[in-house]
């Protein structure tokens, strides 16, 4: 138990004390003078005295009350954050799953947002080639929602920078890979979930290779404790797509989405059509938290002084007539 203002409880502990040294007194000197009368004590008496001390003993409980008591209780719920990672690639605006990839990913993402509660920050990271920071986690939903809506395709893949960015948006510092592929440490972060929107096409990035690969950046993900849930956008059959003038074969990769999952302990969700996308939302598991959260016991203490006061008076009264 903790207490928000202790010199209000010691004051009145003080009040308390005095009360009861100025009662132990007074009974005292009461029954010298009786016995010096030679009067033997009333019954009454009794009465008085269990009075006195149920007013003192009522004091002493107001005086804790007044210190603002309280509790601390360990409370379970829906908390932390959770990075919503768009592919925004080319390939994204491939028609196999309609009205388009992207457009399916991002009803999916806005009804994922609209199923959260408010203790759920969210951001969004949108990637092409590196990753793209749209909207920094915040409780203010409808902003991620708007960023979300605001998503258009193109650019290639790069699913290892996507990574990397989601996971600086959820430490608020940027993420990087050492030069010679070394994993950093970032933190412990078990309350946090990247949900990653993607068909997976050219996970490598462009010619040359200069994105994360994406084994590197779910290893910093796996370290830090932060799940990955992987939904793959697109379907096995696969479509061709109109790229800067090309006409590209696109399908889904599920074999790397499905890779960064387990190698983070999260889940892959396969989602061919929006049907299966609009059920993300209820399927992904967040994890819950547990927080220690104050309880107030004031009122309590003040029921059991009020209780212990009228005690003391109804005694008094009962056994003197008199109220003091």
């Amino acid at each position: 138990m903790s207490l928000a203002d202790p010199v209000f409880l010691a004051a009145g502990l003080l009040v308390a004390a005095a009360l009861a040294v100025a009662a132990i007194v007074v009974a005292r000197r009461r029954a010298a003078a009786l016995a010096a009368a030679g009067v033997a004590p009333a019954g009454g008496g009794r009465g008085r005295t269990a009075g006195v001390w149920c007013t003192i003993a009522g004091v002493a409980v107001l005086a804790v009350a007044v210190g603002g008591p309280s509790a601390s209780v360990p409370v379970s719920h829906a908390s932390g954050t959770v990075i919503l990672a768009m592919d925004v690639s080319g390939s994204m605006a491939a028609t196999d799953v309609a009205p388009s990839r992207l457009d399916a990913a991002k009803q999916a993402a806005v009804s994922f947002i609209n199923a959260q509660p408010p203790t759920v920050d969210i951001g969004v990271v949108a990637f092409q080639q590196g990753g793209l920071e749209a909207a920094l986690p915040t409780a203010d939903h409808s902003t991620v929602t708007a960023a979300v809506r605001r998503l258009a395709p193109g650019g290639g893949t790069s699913l290892g920078d996507a990574i990397l960015a989601a996971l600086s948006a959820i430490t608020h510092k940027t993420v990087v890979v050492g030069s010679n592929g070394s994993v950093p440490a970032i933190g412990y972060w078990p309350s946090a979930t990247i949900v990653l929107f993607s068909d997976g096409g050219g996970a490598t990035g462009a010619a040359g290779g200069t994105d994360t690969g994406t084994a590197t950046a779910a290893a910093v993900a796996q370290k830090a404790g932060v799940h990955i849930d992987t939904v793959g956008v697109g379907t096995a059959a696969g479509t061709t797509v109109d790229v800067d003038g090309y006409h590209l074969f696109t399908a889904l990769d599920d074999a790397t989405l499905k890779s960064i999952s387990q190698d983070t302990g999260g889940a892959y969700h396969p989602a061919s059509d929006a049907s299966q996308l609009n059920g993300i939302a209820s399927s992904i598991d967040l994890r819950l938290t547990v927080t220690n959260q104050p309880l107030p016991l004031a009122g309590a203490f003040i029921a059991l002084a009020l209780a212990l006061l009228v005690a003391g008076a109804v005694l008094t009264v009962a056994r003197t007539g008199r109220v003091v």
